[in-house]
């Protein structure tokens, strides 16, 4: 739903094309699919082509056989739930847009920052909020060059358009999980698991992600393709002599 609802926003300024996952790919992080074919499929609404594969590939397949010429950006959401912290490494969402990046194409993920345990319906959550906030932020960065194998993180809080008290630049905080991992039994009486364990919060930092859009703002991230520690890096070269 919110993938349709930022559609529908971002048409109202561009030409839009759409190339998504068939199914639901949370938590699948960055990934090819290499070892079967893919199937590229047109919808109905002729602008719409469903993926049998990873948000990667749609990327893939968007820019090799759907696009007839490079797009101007590609924007990767909404996603129904934040992706604030370290979620970014698990997010198909994020991972869309960093294949993007990759590739030297300006690109944003957007997220809706849904309650883990939010009993809402998809037509209750404010995706429109998180579309709106987005095309905002689009148009104010759409002559911005960004830096080399940078990409935008949004995250918007599940708030009405009212209730959103701005949008901020902010780091990648970091946020805690129980880690639990949880065994049962099939009615064959083999054993099977559950993992991820629970959300227990966030590290209390004024200036990152996760606070500000726990505060009620809409944050943006950029993210680097390059996850190099350099302060470490530079000890370790000392070090060597």
């Amino acid at each position: 739903m919110g993938l349709k609802i930022l559609y529908d926003e971002l048409k109202k300024f561009a030409t839009v094309k759409v190339v998504a996952p068939l199914e639901e790919k949370s938590t699948t992080g960055h990934s090819l699919t290499l070892h079967k074919p893919l199937r590229l499929i047109q919808m109905e609404n002729k602008d719409f082509y469903g993926v049998n594969g990873s948000p990667a590939d749609c990327i893939f397949l968007g820019l090799k056989q759907v696009m007839k010429y490079e797009p101007d950006l590609v924007i990767s959401g909404i996603n129904r739930g934040a992706n604030l912290g370290q979620d970014i490494y698990y997010s198909g969402t994020v991972s869309a847009a960093r294949e993007a990046c990759m590739i030297g194409i300006p690109s944003y993920a957007v997220s809706l920052d849904v309650e883990f345990k939010s009993r809402k319906t998809e037509k209750q959550l404010n995706f429109k909020t998180a579309a709106k906030m987005a095309a905002k932020i689009i148009k104010e960065y759409q002559k911005k060059k960004f830096p080399k194998f940078t990409m935008l993180n949004i995250n918007v809080p599940d708030l009405p358009l009212s209730k959103i008290k701005g949008i901020v630049p902010a780091r990648q905080g970091f946020r805690h999980y129980s880690g639990a991992v949880v065994r049962r039994v099939d009615h064959r009486g083999k054993d099977y698991y559950w993992v991820g364990g629970q959300y227990s919060g966030f590290e209390k930092e004024h200036d990152t992600d996760c606070a500000r859009v726990d505060e009620g703002f809409v944050s943006i991230t950029p993210l680097k393709l390059d996850a190099t520690d350099m302060g470490f890096l530079e000890e370790m070269k000392r070090e060597n002599g």
